[in-house]
Parts: C-alpha cells; sequence; structure tokens
C-alpha cells in the first residue's frame, strides 16, 4: 500500500470527514484506500465476512455528486464502515454467525444501521460475531474466527471481534457493535482501540424482541475516543419504538474531547473489589491508569462498590434474554444451534418467577449502591478483561491465576458486572503485555453521563499513549 492510502487509513474519523468538505479528499479515493487495504490485511484477521465493493462504490459516487451540488455533508459524510453481523442491514446478507442464518438478506435496517446511513457513511460489509453474538470470543460454524491483530495465534475477543480487528488493521475508520456482556469493551481492549457501553437507553435497539429489556445495548468503536463521541453522537437519541430511549439526540456527545472536566475523584480497583480473579498484568494496567489519572491532577482512592448479586443478576436477566430472542429457532433448528448456546436458552426457559423477582430486586440494590457511591467519586477504573487475550483455538478460559471457572461467561465477569449496574463504561488502550498484546482498563461512569466517560477516556488514552501502536501486519511491517 502507498504511503498516503496508509496514512488514510489510519487517519481520524473527524480529519477524515473534514478533508472530504474541504475537498481535499473524495469519497472515492477514501473508500479505494479501504478496499485495498482490506484486500491486503484480512485473510489474515478474518474480520470482515460479507463485503459489498459495488455498492459501496455506487455509495461513495453517490456521497461525492451530494457535496458537489451543494448538499450538507452528514457527522460521518462519506466514511466508510462495516456493520456488525447481528444488525440487520437491507439487502445485505446477515447471518448472525449462524448456518440458520446463512442466507438471511433483511428488507429493512435496523436502528443504528440507518442512522449511520443517515449521518453519511459508505456501507462496505459486515463484520464477524460469534453465533447470535453469544460469548466474548469471536467465531462461528459459518466463517471461523476472527485473529487478534497483534498475535495472529490469539482472540480478537467479541462478540463484536470482527469490528474491533477490523479497525485496528485500517479496514474501516468507525464501526458499529452491541454489548450485552462485555461485547464493546473486551474486543477494544484485546484489538488496542476503544469501545464504549452507553448508557441504556441512549442508542435505542430497534427492533428488539423486548422493548422493555435493558441488559444489552447498542453502540460504536472508534481508534481514539474523539471520533467514538463523534460516531456516537450519530447513532444516539431517542425513538418512539423504544420505550426506555433516554430523551434528545447525541448532538451533547458529539463536540471535540478536551474541554476541562475539573479535579476528577477517581475510583479504582483490580478486581472489582474482590469479586472476580484478575491475572498480573490486566491488574497492573488498572493500577497504572490510576496512577495516570494522579499525573493529570485527579484525587485517585483505591475503593471499589460492592458487586455482590451481580452474578445473579446478570445470568437470570440474560437467560431470559435468549429464552425469548431465540427460543422458537431452537426448536425449529436444535442441530444447528451450538450447545452453550441453547443450554442458556433452556436455562431461561426453566426460570421461575420467583427467580426473576430475586434477580430484579438484587439489581435495584447494586444500582443503589453504585448511586451512593457516585455521590463522592466521578470515575470507577477497573479491568475490562480479567485476562489478555488468550489462544485462538480455546473457545474460552478456564481458569484465571489458578481459580477455575463454571463455564464460557465467567472470564468475562469483570465486564458483565458493570453491565448490570447500566452504567456507562468505555474500554480504553492502556498497556501492552510483555508479549505484546494489548491491554484496556474499563472507565465507568456516574448515570447517565456518557459525555464525562468520553472525556476521562479522552485524558486516560492520551496519558498512556499507546493507542497510536499499529499491528505490524497493517502497516506493512
Amino acid at each position: 500500500m502507498a504511503g498516503s492510502d496508509e496514512g488514510l487509513c489510519f487517519a481520524s474519523a473527524r480529519e477524515l470527514v473534514a478533508m472530504m468538505v474541504r475537498r481535499e479528499l473524495s469519497a472515492r479515493e477514501l473508500l479505494t484506500a479501504h478496499l485495498a487495504q482490506i484486500e491486503r490485511v484480512n485473510t489474515d484477521v478474518n474480520a470482515i465476512v460479507t463485503l459489498v465493493p459495488e455498492r459501496a462504490a455506487a455509495a461513495a459516487a453517490a456521497a461525492d455528486e451530494h457535496l458537489a451540488s451543494g448538499g450538507a455533508p452528514g457527522l460521518l459524510h462519506g466514511l466508510p464502515v462495516a456493520h456488525k453481523d447481528t444488525h440487520r442491514t437491507a439487502g445485505i446478507r446477515t447471518t448472525f454467525g449462524s448456518p440458520i442464518h446463512a442466507d438471511l438478506v433483511p428488507e429493512e435496517d435496523d436502528l443504528i444501521v440507518a442512522r449511520l446511513r443517515e449521518a453519511g457513511v459508505v456501507t462496505i460489509g459486515k463484520t464477524n460475531v460469534p453465533e447470535f453474538a453469544a460469548g466474548s470470543h469471536t467465531f462461528n460454524p459459518l466463517f471461523g474466527a476472527t485473529a487478534n491483530p497483534y498475535d495472529l495465534s490469539r482472540s480478537a475477543g467479541g462478540s463484536s471481534g470482527g469490528a474491533a480487528a477490523a479497525l485496528a488493521t485500517g479496514m474501516c475508520p468507525l464501526a458499529d457493535g452491541s454489548d450485552m456482556g462485555g461485547s464493546l469493551r473486551n474486543p477494544a481492549s484485546f484489538c488496542n482501540v476503544v469501545g464504549m457501553r452507553p448508557s441504556v437507553g441512549r442508542v435505542p435497539g430497534v427492533p428488539a424482541v423486548n422493548a422493555w429489556a435493558n441488559l444489552s445495548v447498542e453502540g460504536m468503536l472508534a481508534r481514539s475516543a474523539d471520533d467514538l463521541a463523534l460516531a456516537l453522537s450519530a447513532v444516539a437519541g431517542e425513538d418512539p419504538r423504544s420505550p426506555i430511549a433516554l430523551p434528545g439526540d447525541g448532538s451533547a456527545l458529539g463536540a471535540p474531547l478536551g474541554r476541562s472536566v475539573g479535579r476528577l475523584r477517581v475510583g479504582w480497583s483490580r478486581d472489582l473489589g474482590g469479586a472476580v480473579p484478575v491475572e498480573a498484568e490486566p491488574a497492573a494496567a488498572v493500577a497504572a491508569a490510576a496512577l495516570l489519572f494522579e499525573g493529570i491532577g485527579a484525587d485517585i482512592e483505591e475503593a471499589c462498590p460492592d458487586f455482590s448479586g451481580g452474578d445473579l443478576v446478570f445470568k437470570t436477566l440474560r437467560a431470559q434474554h435468549f429464552a425469548l430472542a431465540y427460543g422458537a429457532l431452537l426448536d425449529a433448528h436444535r442441530p444447528l444451534v451450538k450447545q452453550t448456546l441453547a443450554e442458556n436458552i433452556e436455562a431461561g426457559r426453566a426460570l421461575t418467577g420467583e427467580q426473576l423477582r430475586d434477580a430484579e430486586q438484587a439489581r435495584t440494590v447494586l444500582y443503589l449502591r453504585f448511586a451512593e457511591y457516585f455521590s463522592h467519586h466521578d470515575l470507577l477504573l477497573l479491568p475490562v478483561s480479567q485476562v489478555p487475550p488468550f489462544p485462538i483455538g480455546a473457545e474460552y478460559p478456564t481458569e484465571i491465576s489458578g481459580v477455575a471457572l463454571g463455564g464460557y461467561l465467567d472470564w468475562m465477569a469483570s465486564c458483565y458486572l458493570v453491565s448490570v449496574t447500566g452504567l456507562p463504561a468505555c474500554s480504553v488502550p492502556v498497556a501492552f503485555t510483555e508479549d505484546g498484546l494489548p491491554l484496556g482498563v474499563q472507565v465507568v461512569g456516574p448515570p447517565r453521563d456518557d459525555r464525562l466517560v468520553l472525556e476521562a477516556a479522552h485524558l486516560l488514552e492520551r496519558a498512556a499513549g499507546v493507542s497510536t501502536r499499529r499491528p505490524a501486519l497493517a502497516v506493512g511491517g
């Protein structure tokens, strides 16, 4: 790849849009650079599983013509974007990583895709996922596994693993995703990019099998917190089809980051207050992040809310969701559903009223603990993942620091215990292991204060200084 093309593939989304608006770059030129990068690196990482170059070329040409005729550019004008393969895309195959939907071509876009297109993106294809986004390691029987761009023998995380790997390797400047138990944060940490789980209701999930469900959220990934703020501003905002959508639009999120946030009060914990086992290097990254905040003037304190009850809440409500969303598919296609997913669905079907009652009560108690915590802290720093990127051939880690785990979800408790609070949380690149693998730190903020989390992520990203470290395979090294 020519140096100029490589520069385009790793330029910020904000700058790329500005260049196109100034007519220094066309959407067609930008697409050409990214398609060349996809051709060069995607075979190695397997991040983009459906590519639509002809459709993308037509969209890029239309974007250029719109601007040339005096049309107003969208927030994300001309940016090539790949959509998560669990997000329905009108006219483009959407498989959910399952043989059941191997040939599914939806007639309508999911809301997040529609909003991205309204903002001016050029859709280039779909990114790889685990089967029905179940699990934080991206592999499925249709397309295989997505490799970590920094070490192809390691996992890229999940379930938005294809999205994170595509970003890290310069195949797109932004990517969408979703997060129930860490699916935006975990792959961001594994791939040295930024991924944020917004507040519940910030980016409505439409359509939904249960419009009132609030465990899973839609969101975005980027290579910087500033680009992430721009992307979120394009997809956030209320929708009448979502009864839990937060009021207003996303405009307040989108201004460039870097404003003063005052003297921050930052709490931190290596292991969620003893709630989870964490390997040494991810734990050390959290301590290092706290010191970075102290170095830029924050007051830091090793203090963490009590996460007890969170495991019950997550596993109960997740099982309920899977039974509702996929029970009919299991009945019709049981041989095509992976065993762990089938077990989750059956667990949801077996739930009693008492179990659901206990989970909702525990969740309320947990939320109130966090509300009290954030009355005297501005931020909470935690590990994103309890382990660094693990071997790609393993379905999931079975033990952490000598502690045996009970199942394929348990190694991501550091993320899913935060999910049940409904609070905004962002994975920020902070360090690399001795083996050269990325490590992110989770920045958790107060209720509905997504902008503060983005500002804090920006501060931490700049202080850590590792977010611009690129995988060798992506830059010709």
